[in-house]
């Protein structure tokens, strides 16, 4: 006898048949008028984290929306993400239900909107929101599945007739997927600072995170409460003649010292040529040929580069 309940699955499942936890972010757009327009998403996700020639996030939204239909317009958007403040989530309520048109939701916005830092050969950007956080400023990639071509369905407010794309682009009669080039990932400086010199408990930022609407009244979200760090499992540490032998022979220019692949021998024996290859890379970029422990700290530190600066 099971222990659960089957629950229908119905429209907006992850509202409506289940307790789903999801960011709370502020996109920004611009309007045909060129202005910076906002509304408020929780459906946005990350997609390519890793081995592509860019990272992306996905989001998913009404096609007729304003987001929407300025992103197929455009191409370019803005993720603010929001510290947890009531005032701040209440506004971010008020700048997601549907109905009214950009301008009308802007006039009474009381977000502050600021110059990002993202480069466009096409000329202006979206304003950010300089309460955020942090913020990713994106591009959207409408070369995936030909999405490009939907910008010919623009203006279908009513909804958007067949054909419709798997994951990028008008995606359903309502419906429409967008993957996000990050071109620029924005940080205030107190969190900038948290990433690159070690993240503590105090260097969190309030995160709020949303459930989505549960009725007809009410918008539901959990307040940020201090975060708890738990260590990682030790596991088996793999033997160092095997790392040894495994990093002799990953290129015929670059090699390892011992002590550089010492290291290395907390690495899951799965990512282990994938993290060797990468150390490679770094090597040549930086026309080492043998790498040691002193390298193998700078390729550590995903923000050396920024360091240098």
């Amino acid at each position: 006898m099971s222990s659960f309940k089957d629950l229908r699955i119905v429209d907006n499942f992850y509202q409506t048949s289940a307790f789903f936890p999801m960011p709370t972010i502020l996109i920004s757009t611009l309007a045909e008028d060129g202005s910076t327009s906002i509304g408020s998403y929780s459906l946005c996700f990350p997609y390519y984290i890793a081995g592509k020639s860019y990272y992306a996030m996905i989001l998913e939204c009404r096609n007729s929306s304003n987001t929407g239909q300025n992103i197929l317009r455009t191409g370019k958007c803005a993720l603010n993400f929001i510290p947890d403040d009531r005032k701040y989530f209440k506004e971010a309520v008020r700048l997601g239900f549907p109905g009214e048109t950009s301008k009308e939701k802007m006039a009474k916005c009381s977000f502050t909107l600021e110059e990002g830092i993202a480069e466009t050969e096409s000329g202006k950007r979206p304003l950010v929101v300089k309460e955020a956080f942090q913020v990713f400023e994106c591009s959207w990639d409408d070369t995936l599945e030909d999405a490009y071509l939907d910008k010919e369905r623009i203006g279908q407010l009513e909804g958007v007739e067949p054909p419709y794309r798997n994951f990028n682009g008008i995606t359903s009669k309502f419906g429409c997927h967008f993957i996000l080039k990050i071109d620029k990932i924005l940080m205030k400086e107190k969190y900038y600072n948290t990433i690159i010199n070690g993240v503590t408990t105090s260097g969190f930022p309030n995160v709020p995170v949303d459930y989505g609407y549960r009725d007809s009244t009410n918008f539901w979200y959990t307040k940020f409460k201090k975060p708890i760090a738990e260590k990682i499992p030790a596991g088996k540490e793999a033997d160092i003649q095997s790392v040894i032998y495994a990093a002799n022979r990953i290129d015929n220019t670059v090699k390892f010292t011992e002590e550089a692949c010492q290291t290395l021998v907390k690495v899951p024996r799965v990512f282990l040529k994938m993290v060797l290859q990468g150390c490679v890379s770094w090597a040549k970029e930086n026309n080492v040929t043998l790498i040691t422990p002193e390298h193998m700290k700078i390729i550590n530190d995903k923000r050396s580069k920024e360091k240098k600066r």
